[in-house]
């Protein structure tokens, strides 16, 4: 296999007894990715979008047969990592958190979030006690479809970089604008203090989302997959909207509801410009 002059590949790693793969599989779970401070990218794509927003990579892990095919991104791969690494099959799968993991895993470092530094203006989101990492990661990527600002994410919610969050978000993990906050009732009064709309769905309330002016900085709050909102970030709402529903439907799933009035003010933009 030819190798890239570039890359720092060591010899391929065919024992699972290898320490690489217990230091790995240390990231599966949240206690720990804090404790090395280092997430999981797993998979083609979110390594292409890595490489493309030049996002730190430690330790990037692959087998010949996917070198093979992507040859290119292994030779992009291999400037912008810290160490590169063959695998067998057989270690990659016991690195890897998926099932049939596609020949590439990639540790990095975990981001760096400052609320401070997230957008003043647009259309942003404010999300409490989230708790699957399936929902958080399509919430994310319609969020960046839609042209969204950013998100505000409640600290008691499920990690923002667990590794299916990630895969879940197609790779807009990266461009998104982010922020974990351990006070969000805080946060949306600040938005608030600062001329930003707050928007929370009410199956009682007057309008429907879709007669809602979202053409000015607005915060949409959305709760958790079973119980909603909590009375304090319901009671900091101005305006409240319903999502109209078929008899004998209690709710939308949470990553539907946030894609509804998403586009509804993406529409509503375009439809003013």
């Amino acid at each position: 296999m030819a190798q890239p002059p570039s890359a720092s590949i060591e010899i391929e790693i065919s024992s699972r007894q290898n320490p690489l793969v217990k230091q790995i599989r240390k990231l599966h779970d949240a206690k720990g990715r804090h404790r090395e401070n280092q997430c999981l990218l797993e998979g083609t794509h979110l390594l292409e979008v890595a490489c493309e927003v030049n996002y730190p990579l430690l330790n990037v892990c692959a087998t010949p047969q996917w070198i093979a095919q992507n040859l290119s991104l292994w030779q992009r791969i291999s400037t912008q990592a810290k160490k590169c690494q063959v695998l067998s099959q057989l270690v990659l799968e016991a690195i890897a958190t998926t099932v049939n993991p596609d020949g590439i895993v990639a540790t990095a470092p975990r981001p760096t979030l400052d609320p401070q530094q997230m957008p003043k203006t647009g259309i942003a989101l404010a999300l409490e006690t989230i708790q699957d990492p399936g929902n958080l990661g399509t919430i994310i990527r319609t969020a960046a479809a839609a042209n969204a600002a950013g998100l505000w994410l409640s600290a008691d919610s499920v990690d923002l970089d667990h590794p299916k969050v990630l895969r879940s978000s197609a790779g807009q993990w990266f461009r998104l604008p982010m922020a974990v906050t351990a006070d969000l009732a805080t946060q949306v009064k600040h938005c608030q203090s600062q001329g930003w709309q707050i928007v929370a769905t009410d199956a009682h309330a007057s309008f429907t989302y879709w007669e809602l002016d979202y053409c000015q900085p607005t915060l949409i709050l959305l709760g958790n997959e079973g119980n909603g909102l909590s009375s304090e970030l319901s009671a900091l709402a101005d305006k409240t909207v319903t999502i109209p529903l078929s008899g004998g439907v209690e709710s939308l799933n949470v990553a539907i509801a946030a894609a509804l009035i998403l586009y509804e003010a993406q529409r509503q933009k375009v439809s003013k410009s």
